[in-house]
C-alpha cells in the first residue's frame, strides 16, 4: 500500500509585525530619558496656619498650628504672647504645632500672628487672634459661676439624703 499522507493545513504567510508596538516602546524610552535628565524641584503649597481659639480673654492658651512648611521648625511671634517654636507633629513634619499662653495683660483687640518656616528669614504666614476684656477664669473653669444659692442648697440636700442612705443601709446589712 502506498503511503499516504495526512492533510496538513495550507501554508500561511507570515504575518509583517506591527510597528505601534515598537514605536510605543521607542516613546516610552524617550520619555524615560527626558524625565531623568530633568532636575527635580519640589514645589509645595504656601504654609497655612491657625490658632485655636480665634479669640481669648488676658491669661488663656492658644494652641497654634501650621502645616506645609516643609520644613521640621517653625518660629511664632505676636504681641499676645512670647516666641513659641512649633515642632513636628508627625515624622514628614508636615504638620507643626504648639501652645503658647496670652499675656495676662495684653491689651484687648485684634493681635497678629505671625508663623515662620524654619525660623526667621523664612517663609511666612499670618494670621489674627482676638483678645477679649476680661481675665480668664481660674480654679474651678468656671463651673460654679452660674451657680444661685438655691441650686447650691439643692445639690448639698441631696448629698446629705445620699449618705443618710447609704449608712442605713449599711446599718441593716450589719443587723441581718
Amino acid at each position: 500500500m502506498p503511503a499516504t499522507s495526512l492533510a496538513q493545513p495550507p501554508a500561511t504567510a507570515p504575518r509583517p509585525r506591527s510597528a505601534a508596538p515598537r514605536r510605543l516602546m521607542t516613546a516610552a524610552a524617550a520619555a524615560l530619558i527626558v524625565t531623568a535628565a530633568t532636575p527635580v524641584t519640589l514645589a509645595h503649597a504656601a504654609p497655612s496656619a491657625g490658632v485655636s481659639p480665634t479669640a481669648v480673654a488676658p491669661g488663656g492658651r492658644v494652641a497654634l498650628n501650621v502645616t506645609g512648611c516643609g520644613t521640621k521648625v517653625a518660629r511664632v511671634t505676636s504681641t499676645a504672647f512670647n516666641e513659641v517654636r512649633l515642632t513636628p507633629g508627625n515624622l514628614e513634619a508636615t504638620n507643626l504645632f504648639g501652645n503658647a499662653t496670652v499675656f495676662s495683660n495684653a491689651n484687648p483687640g485684634t493681635h497678629r500672628v505671625t508663623f515662620e518656616c524654619g525660623g526667621p528669614g523664612g517663609e511666612s504666614v499670618s494670621v489674627s487672634l482676638q483678645v477679649t476684656p476680661g481675665a480668664a477664669r481660674g480654679g474651678t473653669g468656671g463651673s460654679v459661676g452660674s451657680m444661685s444659692p438655691a441650686r447650691i442648697a439643692v445639690g448639698g440636700t441631696l448629698a446629705v439624703g445620699a449618705l443618710a442612705g447609704g449608712v442605713w443601709v449599711l446599718r441593716r446589712r450589719a443587723a441581718a
